[in-house]
């Protein structure tokens, strides 16, 4: 089977005959589809603010919106970056924001106050999903919180001090001690 990997190699270059297992973990795998879906729905929040808010009964926060829709591709990016501990965990703080937004449409003379409930329920349970991968993500990329390694016995001259003094003469000197 030929691999797309292969379209851009030179000619008698090696070519990718197989492939191994992935070296992402099931946590950079959602974090990763995470930041996709970031990327989707900021899209969407940019381009169609007004239906936004008038499906949730919240008509006059299309700038909000559109600025959420921002922040969503922003953390996307950065979902999809090597930084991706930061995209997730913006995607956290995100999710508090959208909340506190969305608790403003649950008014009583909001006729759209089920739609506003429905979103509600479907942001708790990917904040729950947010929370859950970034701190996956993060446990995964950490550094160990063990011993820090001390070096302080160490002088950088393998062969002592006394060794390596006078080191640069010689060599520059002597050609026996060039030769080995």
């Amino acid at each position: 089977m030929p691999y797309i990997s292969n379209i851009t190699r030179p000619e008698g270059g090696p070519k990718v005959l197989r492939t191994g297992p992935s070296s992402l973990g099931a946590a950079d795998r959602i974090g990763r589809a995470l930041g996709w879906l970031s990327l989707g729905l900021g899209l969407t929040e940019l381009l169609a603010p007004r239906r936004i808010t008038r499906a949730l009964g919240m008509q006059g926060n299309e700038g909000l919106v559109r600025a959420y829709g921002a922040r969503e591709i922003s953390s996307g990016f950065l979902s999809l970056s090597i930084d991706k501990d930061a995209g997730l965990w913006s995607r956290v703080a995100g999710d508090g924001l959208d909340l506190v937004t969305l608790l403003t449409g649950l008014r009583a003379d909001n006729p759209k106050r089920g739609n506003v409930g429905f979103a509600l329920t479907m942001i708790v349970g990917i904040a729950v999903v947010d929370l859950l991968s970034a701190s996956a993500v993060s446990a995964r990329h950490s550094r160990g919180t063990g011993a820090q390694r001390n070096y302080r016995d160490r002088s950088g001259f393998p062969q002592g001090v006394e060794k390596a003094r006078g080191a640069a003469r010689d060599f520059r000197t002597n050609p026996a001690v060039r030769a080995a």
